[in-house]
């Protein structure tokens, strides 16, 4: 299941929160090398003050968490726009219909619980249910596009499960990678290509509070 944390709530939620960041060092940089900002433990960058919102995928039975990938507005400070303007040259988006997506991670620890097979299927599985839990709460906030910064490894990742996108700009080799800007239409067809690639075909997000999904700050 998907949980949404907003950025101003994350006292309410330190554990969770605390536990994400900790993954992300993990991930971006233990694993995938990436020069990003590690202390104590954890990487946290300026863009977690920007009060953005994080999707949080938990295993449904243990309530351990899978996965994370967090939600900033494009008209105010975001990775595209303020880090990677080298891959689009003419000027990233900047629209209250348009969120940028970044920090996608699927738990390392997930290989360590459990069996390999296993372990593969727990992480598509997550992938496709935070993608799901992206299109849902844009949905339901009236936002129409997402962008994100990705590797060629995630875009095959996202071909092959169905999460089509269109590249914006001029792709570059950003350390030892091709890096790609992407925009991604959060249409019902979006969903359920995913949902049928998933098996997930009812709503991924936790039963919240009956109210409006928060928007990032200046959304």
């Amino acid at each position: 299941m998907i949980i949404i944390i907003e950025g101003a709530e994350r006292d309410r939620h330190s554990t969770l929160i605390d536990e994400m960041f900790r993954m992300r060092a993990t991930v971006f940089a233990d694993r995938l090398e990436w020069d990003v900002t590690v202390t104590d433990g954890r990487e946290i960058d300026r863009f977690d003050a920007e009060d953005p919102l994080y999707l949080l995928s938990l295993d449904e039975r243990t309530g351990a968490l899978q996965g994370a990938v967090r939600l900033l507005p494009t008209t105010s400070p975001n990775m595209l726009r303020d880090v990677f303007p080298v891959l689009v040259p003419g000027g990233a988006p900047a629209s209250p219909l348009i969120w940028e997506s970044s920090r996608f991670a699927v738990n390392p620890a997930t290989f360590n619980a459990c069996e390999r097979t296993e372990a593969n299927h727990v992480v598509n599985r997550t992938t496709i249910e935070l993608l799901c839990g992206i299109v849902e709460v844009c949905q339901r906030a009236g936002v129409e596009h997402v962008v994100s910064v990705f590797d060629a490894r995630m875009a095959r990742i996202f071909r092959t499960i169905g999460c089509t996108f269109e590249v914006i700009g001029t792709p570059a080799r950003i350390g030892r990678t091709m890096t790609y800007a992407g925009i991604f239409d959060m249409s019902e067809a979006m969903r359920e290509r995913l949902g049928e690639t998933g098996r997930l075909l009812t709503p991924v997000l936790a039963t919240v509070e009956p109210r409006r999904i928060p928007h990032p700050r200046h959304a």
